[in-house]
């Protein structure tokens, strides 16, 4: 390929990344080899991946505005607020993943962060770490405005046993997001008939049952299926209010009943975390932007059974530099050993959520 052909292809990918930049997708990265552009558009968690080939077309103004039309089409209609003024009634929390990214976000449980949305009525844009100076105000005024801005709706009617309570969003609800809110779970004991006990397998489904009804058990198996099937999953686990009406998750104890339901349901959500976290590493090392990130990110697998108990166990498959995820035990060759044995060789990783832990090679055993 000519010289003068490259510098005209990197110039039109520079057009696209910086149009794309302007809209908050700061992820937007160009591949040459391919000639394609990759950035995460609002509300997914893989890449979208435009190939450039087709803009080649024309010259000069004319193939600048071929791009522009191109890339408005890929943006949300509406522009992104420009005081906070006109952003504030706009913003809304939501619950997801801990997948790393270009999005503003704060860790709330275990393995799930809290993003907040730009919402429009057929969009919605993931607020980015820059914008809250560009509004003159700080990243915690955010937080609380988006989760000021959620209805707090309450059910009306009262159970007369205990009962399951589906709620299913409709793109406005944000029911999911209500977890997110003090106290808002314990206000719905009434209509439960006892404790409430919440899960939010995917975006637009929240499930609310009672603590110590016969319908718990069914709603970990249903949650877990739904979280698998889902396109869109937050969280297989149970949730409940604590002492000070925030959402934790829901313990059980050795010898209780659901004490395996649990362990599964914590496991199943880390095992899925950890997986999203290992794609995103082979994605930064390939862009050669791993810098302190020395090492191989290892694979974290679900073992165990009803029977056992389930565990998780981390794959450190060669004596090499390895970044190791928070498990319960980790196989070294044909050995495997629980994770306080290695523990004292590791180091965390910093900047890392879910944490990772770094070593050179296997402990002496």
């Amino acid at each position: 390929m000519g010289l003068l052909r490259r510098v005209a292809r990197a110039r039109l990918a520079g057009r696209v990344i910086r149009r794309l930049r302007r809209a908050g997708f700061t992820d937007a990265r160009y591949d040459r080899h391919a000639f394609q552009v990759r950035f995460t558009a609002p509300g997914d968690d893989v890449q979208t991946i435009l190939e450039l080939a087709p803009l080649l077309a024309g010259r000069g103004k004319r193939r600048r505005e071929r791009v522009d039309r191109f890339v408005t089409g890929l943006l949300p209609a509406h522009g992104l607020p420009r005081t906070w003024a006109e952003a504030r009634p706009l913003l809304r929390p939501v619950l997801r993943g801990a997948t790393p990214g270009a999005q503003l976000r704060r860790s709330v449980l275990p393995f799930l962060s809290e993003f907040v949305v730009i919402d429009h009525p057929d969009t919605m844009t993931y607020v980015t770490p820059e914008q809250p100076g560009g509004w003159g105000v700080s990243a915690e005024e955010v937080f609380a405005a988006a989760r000021a801005n959620l209805s707090g709706a309450v059910l009306q009617g009262m159970a007369t046993e205990p009962v399951v309570v589906r709620f299913v969003d409709d793109g406005d609800a944000y029911w999911t997001s209500h977890l997110l809110l003090e106290h808002w779970l314990e206000r719905l004991a009434e209509q439960v008939g006892g404790v409430p006990v919440a899960f939010a397998p995917e975006r637009g489904t929240l499930l609310v049952t009672a603590d110590g009804s016969d319908h718990l058990r069914g709603l970990f198996a249903q949650a877990e299926e739904i979280y698998a099937k889902s396109s869109r999953p937050i969280t297989p686990m149970a949730y409940v209010g604590d002492g000070d009406g925030c959402t934790v998750p829901y313990v059980a104890p050795r010898g209780h009943p659901l004490h395996g339901a649990v362990q599964r349901a914590e496991r199943v959500l880390a095992v899925q975390e950890y997986t999203r976290q290992t794609a995103h590493l082979a994605e930064a090392a390939h862009q050669a932007k791993a810098g302190a990130l020395a090492g191989t990110a290892a694979e974290l697998l679900l073992v165990g059974s009803d029977r056992s108990g389930w565990r998780t166990r981390a794959i450190w498959e060669r004596d090499e530099p390895v970044l190791l995820p928070t498990a319960d035990e980790v196989q070294l060759g044909d050995e495997i050993c629980p994770w306080a044995d290695v523990a004292a060789h590791l180091s965390e990783v910093p900047g890392l959520d879910p944490p990772r832990w770094s070593a050179s090679h296997w402990p002496a055993r």
